[in-house]
C-alpha cells in the first residue's frame, strides 16, 4: 500500500458516511409508523381477546377488538402500499423491510381483533 492511499482512506470513509447518512427519511418513517400501528393492534387485540374470554372482570373486549381491527387494517394497507411502491430491495433505505413488518403485524392484529370481536358477540 502506498502512503497516499493510507492518508486518503479516512477522508473517503468520512465522505461516504456523510453521503450515506444515518437520518431517518420519509422512506423509512412511513413504514415504521405503520409497523408501530400494527404492533399496537396486536397488543390491543390480545388484550381484547383476553377480556372477551372472561379473564378480567372489566368490559367484554368489544371496543378493543374494533380498535385492533381498524389499526391492523391501517397498518396492513399502508405497509402494502409502501411495499408496492418501494424502489429497490432490502437494505437500500427505502423502508421495504419496515413495510413487510407492517403488513405482517397488521394482518396478525386484524386476525386477533376479529377473533376477539367474534368471541365478544358470542358471549354477549
Amino acid at each position: 500500500m502506498s502512503v497516499r492511499l493510507l492518508l486518503a482512506t479516512p477522508a473517503a470513509v468520512q465522505v461516504s458516511v456523510a453521503a450515506g447518512g444515518y437520518d431517518i427519511g420519509s422512506g423509512r418513517t412511513v413504514p415504521t409508523v405503520a409497523a408501530v400501528l400494527g404492533l399496537i393492534s396486536v397488543v390491543v387485540g390480545g388484550l381484547a381477546l383476553a377480556r372477551s374470554a372472561g379473564r378480567t372482570g372489566v368490559g367484554n373486549g368489544r371496543n378493543g377488538a374494533i380498535v385492533a381491527l381498524v389499526l391492523g387494517l391501517i397498518g396492513a394497507v399502508v405497509g402494502g402500499l409502501h411495499m408496492a411502491n418501494s424502489a429497490g430491495g432490502l437494505g437500500t433505505g427505502n423502508g421495504l423491510a419496515g413495510a413487510i413488518v407492517a403488513l405482517a403485524l397488521g394482518l396478525i392484529g386484524m386476525v386477533i381483533g376479529g377473533l376477539a370481536l367474534a368471541r365478544s358477540r358470542r358471549t354477549a
